[in-house]
């Protein structure tokens, strides 16, 4: 009997023991399961980070290689000797023995177009002049007093003062040995 007694207990117990594990054992799966997900997608990102890094880094060696390119094209042209007599005659204004030089001051009353590539973008821009810093402070001084004035009652008529005039009464200038001029 203690045979049959002794199976008995070992199948409850089994039983026990199956019943208890089933729920801790699917959420160590699940755990697994998160963890190997989590591992997955991570591998995923930096194989996605890698193709677009990748690809900027085709497009860079593409342009530097472009680059190398022109730059050994102006290598070979200053090689050729008529391009450099050209371009010391262009840029730096040389001339042979028994030329005359001739240099037109303002092409563009010749031409009648701006020969300057710095001027051009702003002559078509703005057609304002700008002052300097000091006179355009004075203005907004000015500007400012006359808003004041106004708000206040006062007449907002004032004595207009060129750039050069300050407020101030001024006293005779003296030169370096200290006389009146």
């Amino acid at each position: 009997m203690s045979k049959r007694t002794s199976k008995a207990s070992e199948k409850r117990s089994r039983a026990k023991s199956s019943t208890n594990a089933g729920p801790i054992a699917f959420c160590v799966a699940l755990i697994i399961i998160a963890l190997g997900a989590i591992q997955l997608i991570s591998t995923f990102h930096i194989y996605a980070m890698n193709l677009a890094q990748l690809e900027s880094l085709k497009k860079q060696e593409s342009s530097l290689t472009a680059q190398k390119h022109d730059l050994e094209n102006d290598i070979s042209r200053w090689d050729d000797k008529a391009y450099v007599i050209a371009q010391a005659r262009e840029r730096l204004g040389f001339v042979f023995e028994g030329e005359t030089p001739i240099k037109v001051e303002h092409p563009e009353a010749v031409t009648g177009k701006n020969t300057d590539p710095d001027d051009a973008p702003a002559s078509k821009t703005t057609t304002q002049t700008t002052l300097p810093w000091y006179s355009e402070l004075a203005y907004s001084l000015r500007e400012a007093d006359k808003e004041k004035s106004a708000t206040h009652g006062e007449s907002a008529q004032e004595p207009e003062q060129t750039s050069g005039e300050s407020a101030q009464p001024t006293q005779p200038s003296q030169d370096i040995e200290g006389t009146a001029q």
